[in-house]
């Protein structure tokens, strides 16, 4: 039995990752933004635990989780949450640059560094669900794009850096899948969401669950998945 620790388990990707590691018996480590949602979330996956921190306030995670209770030992990190508003450049305030990069890429690498000792006792394994937009970028899509493309640069960056202490690192580059975030975009975008021509949450999770159940010795680093007939 493993130990998870997720962000996003509220809807989406998340919420699919979190329930597939449940069914199997495996002890999950919820992370919410405030306590209200933390009761949301043990409610929907009876039997999870829950942390509360708020990723739109990175700077406050260590003082948050001074007051709870951390796993052990952690097998699993999964970063999955993340924010997105489109704009263009000379649209997109200082603020909204701030708090894209705070929730999309300050946050997670914040909380990796939190929880480093518990991976390295576990030499456990840390998963980044990025976007495509981490490999590329789209007009409209700067400040979300700058977001995912420095989560990839996080990403590489530990996996050098932890190797040695046997954590493995990957990064899941996820075309357009039908999400609430999906949907938002869409409004954004003022186009019709029709979620049958995305990629299904379900596969995409499934691609994160084939990475973690890669035996040792082996190290899956970036993987894409992008909507197929």
């Amino acid at each position: 039995m493993a130990t998870h620790v997720i962000t996003g388990a509220g809807s989406g990707i998340g919420a699919e990752v979190a329930r597939r590691l449940q069914d199997r018996g495996d002890t999950l480590y919820l992370l919410a933004r405030d306590a209200g949602r933390a009761k949301e979330l043990a409610r929907r996956f009876d039997g999870a635990r829950t942390l509360v921190g708020d990723l739109a306030e990175p700077e406050r995670l260590s003082w948050a989780f001074e007051h709870q209770t951390l796993p052990e030992d952690v097998d699993s990190l999964l970063h999955i949450a993340g924010v997105v508003e489109l704009g263009s450049v000379g649209e997109t305030t200082p603020k909204l640059w701030q708090t894209t990069l705070a929730a999309n890429l300050v946050a997670p690498a914040e909380l990796t560094r939190l929880l480093l000792p518990q991976l390295r006792r576990s030499r456990g394994h840390v998963v980044f669900v990025n976007s495509g937009a981490g490999l590329r970028t789209n007009p409209e899509w700067g400040a979300y794009a700058a977001s995912k493309h420095g989560l990839k640069a996080l990403a590489d960056a530990l996996r050098g850096e932890e190797g040695g202490n046997g954590i493995r690192v990957t990064s899941v580059y996820p075309g357009r899948t039908a999400t609430p975030m999906q949907e938002k975009v869409h409004r954004q975008e003022g186009k019709e969401y029709d979620p049958g021509r995305w990629i299904p949450v379900e596969a995409v999770a499934t691609t994160v669950l084939t990475a973690l159940d890669l035996p040792r010795g082996a190290e899956v680093t970036d993987l894409s998945v992008k909507p197929g007939g």
